[in-house]
């Protein structure tokens, strides 16, 4: 039998659902490590766009129709509207630190006027941007900056 899509319509409805504490109505900064609430198998409709850094193997992702293509250290990204299927690998717990932020965050902005552009968001290219070593640390510095 088929899950039911979870929705996570907003930065509060993705905190409640892992468990974290909504520090601000548009924006978050997560480290999955750090949830008091694991992504069970299923699917995930994401209101708000996310930007994950994979830092482990503890799951899988189905994006659209096909695999995401991603591997360790690795950038995987989902836009408002789209869906995707998490399967946890056996006894591992998702690894990852994520940027999410709610569309109200960038509208109006030279952002959010070319944010459609990025093809790292689209279902069509389902593909990690895989960064390098430098990469990954400015991310992380970046992030914590945010957080």
């Amino acid at each position: 039998m088929e899950k039911e899509i979870v929705q996570l319509n907003s930065i509060a409805d993705y905190c409640k659902y892992c468990g974290f504490e909504l520090l601000h109505p548009l924006v978050a900064v997560v480290n999955m490590a750090e949830a008091s609430r694991n992504y069970p198998d299923g699917k995930l409709n994401f209101g708000v766009y996310a930007l994950w850094l994979k830092q482990g193997v503890g799951c899988s992702i189905k994006y659209g129709r096909r695999n995401y293509d991603y591997q360790e250290g690795t950038v995987v990204s989902f836009a408002p509207g789209q869906v995707v299927r998490v399967e946890p690998n056996d006894g591992v717990s998702a690894s990852a630190i994520g940027l999410l932020f709610h569309p109200d965050l960038i509208h109006g902005t030279s952002l959010g006027r070319k944010i459609e552009r990025y093809s790292f968001f689209s279902y069509n290219d389902a593909e990690a941007l895989h960064l390098s070593e430098r990469e990954r640390t400015q991310y992380l510095s970046i992030i914590e900056n945010i957080r």
